[in-house]
């Protein structure tokens, strides 16, 4: 059986266009990056990590098991913006994207018992210039929450986007082409 290690309901919606049947099994991974690490590799941890918790989970009932575990950043700058705690930070990560092309950095681990894959994407998303009063109506409708960069592009943040050049699905969280190149290698057709 496949399972999503993911509560993302995005996840889900990208994984579902795939036409597979998974099933959703809970993980509860810390998203903090270490000083060393770059933002490339943070991402990558975090997606294996999710992967093999969901494998330990999984495996437990099911010896077959195939986990999908993902993670998604934005970055500028050499910064990675995770989800914003509250609405002050929403804002300043808006005002921050503002006008500029930044990187989003998604990566998609497969795992199971005898093997794990990792597929990364990586995208340029450029913003049209935010003033403040446009970035405080966003940000009361409350969707930058929960999303990386404070955004999310398949919403009203779309209106924001001047040029992407890379993966919608990989900038929304879960890089589809790549996900189902994984799928494919581990016989678990997309």
């Amino acid at each position: 059986m496949l399972y999503l290690a993911s509560q993302s309901p995005r996840r889900r919606e990208l994984l579902a266009q795939l036409g597979v049947r998974f099933e959703v099994v809970a993980v509860d991974v810390p998203e903090e990056r270490t000083p060393a690490e770059t933002p490339r590799d943070y991402v990558e941890r975090v997606a294996r990590e999710k992967a093999l918790s969901g494998l330990r989970t999984a495996s437990t009932t099911d010896a077959a098991a195939v986990v999908l575990g993902a993670d998604t950043e934005v970055v500028l700058d050499g910064r990675v913006f995770g989800k914003p705690c509250d609405a002050a930070d929403a804002a300043g990560m808006l005002r921050a994207l503002s006008g500029r092309t930044h990187r989003v950095v998604s990566v998609v681990c497969c795992a199971s018992r005898s093997a794990t894959g990792i597929a990364a994407c990586e995208s340029e998303v450029t913003f049209a210039d935010l003033d403040d009063a446009r970035i405080a109506r966003y940000v009361a409708t409350a969707e930058p929450f929960g999303k990386a960069g404070g955004y999310a592009i398949q919403g009203r943040a779309a209106a924001f986007i001047a040029h992407l050049s890379g993966s919608y699905s990989g900038v929304m969280g879960l890089p589809l082409f790549e996900t189902a190149g994984l799928l494919r290698a581990a016989h678990r057709d997309a």
